[in-house]
């Protein structure tokens, strides 16, 4: 806009800065919305996100509750969203069913929202544009056939579930339980114990299970919370390394934990690949393009005999 400064020209300059007025209205505004913020998991998605806005030259609004169970205040911040009049909305759903209605709203406004990482009730293509993320059963089922292999097809195993009404943990719970059910020599001792919304939460639920957890052989989380409570609850009960454990998510603790044994896997998605995604496929809807109904990010296990391979080094970025 170098012209804008051509002096003496007092009608020019007003034409110049309306110019870029409209330009500063026009550019999309994009609004990510992550289940939480606070963990690791969350923080490699808004990487994501803002890497694609970068790329695509839109605006990325990311604001999110603080606890992954605050569903009221996640249904508020998509309320004010909409109020607000973003071009478009990324949402990562608390709660499969509760924000089907503040969903249904943008898109009566003509605000078209992405699903990622969490299923929503309703359909894609048609409730909500489309959904990105983890094929969530099939990462349960990989952490429960790893979780087979390692007890040799006996033995007695703990779940310890996430939350309710969290669709992509139940997912994974359901996946695992049914992997672990064509091995007939395999019982759950735990599986209908939920671990709560944070790791200090998950950490008190494995402690209460602690007498379970002394007469299990091996144990399944279904995300990085879940998995961290429960390292610290296995260390403080001596018990780390000693059962087989297979955890879903990563974060340098969880990693670190890998290396040196007690933790033997860890089933992991890809989140900055996920925020990217989600965020180039609202931008795609509003231009008129075609977008997948479902976008699959993938799923990798994760164990100490892979953590050098380059694929699995450049999706956890570590040198």
């Amino acid at each position: 806009m170098k012209d804008c400064f051509i002096r003496g020209s007092s009608i020019l300059a007003f034409l110049c800065a309306t110019s870029v007025g409209l330009q500063a209205q026009s550019k999309l505004r994009i609004a990510v919305i992550p289940m939480g913020t606070t963990h690791v998991f969350w923080k490699s998605v808004e990487v994501g996100a803002k890497m694609a806005g970068k790329e695509l030259g839109v605006e990325i609004i990311w604001k999110g509750p603080i606890k992954e169970n605050d569903r009221g205040q996640q249904i508020s911040i998509v309320e004010q969203f909409v109020n607000a009049g973003v071009s478009g909305i990324a949402l990562a759903p608390l709660d499969h069913a509760a924000l089907m209605r503040p969903v249904s709203s943008a898109m009566q406004k003509q605000i078209p929202v992405v699903i990622f990482d969490s299923p929503l009730d309703g359909e894609a293509g048609k409730d909500f544009v489309s959904f990105v993320g983890t094929n969530n059963k099939y990462g349960g089922t990989v952490g429960g056939m790893h979780l087979s292999k390692l007890l040799g097809g006996r033995g007695k195993a703990v779940l310890l579930r996430f939350a309710v009404g969290a669709a992509s943990s139940m997912a994974r719970e359901e996946g695992f339980l049914e992997a672990i059910a064509n091995e007939k020599g395999i019982e759950v001792i735990v599986k209908n114990r939920f671990a709560g919304a944070t790791a200090g939460e998950a950490k008190t639920a494995s402690m209460n299970l602690l007498d379970k957890l002394k007469d299990a052989d091996g144990i399944f989380c279904p995300n990085e919370s879940t998995t961290f409570g429960m390292l610290l609850a296995l260390r403080q009960g001596n018990l780390a390394g000693k059962k087989k454990f297979v955890g879903f998510d990563t974060s340098p603790p969880l990693v670190e934990a890998l290396r040196n044994g007690e933790i033997d896997a860890l089933v992991a998605q890809d989140p900055t690949r996920i925020g990217f995604e989600a965020v180039k496929a609202v931008v795609s809807h509003i231009k008129g393009e075609k977008v997948n109904v479902r976008i699959d990010t993938g799923v990798q296990l994760i164990t100490r005999e892979n953590l050098s391979d380059p694929k699995i080094k450049k999706l956890l970025g570590t040198p």
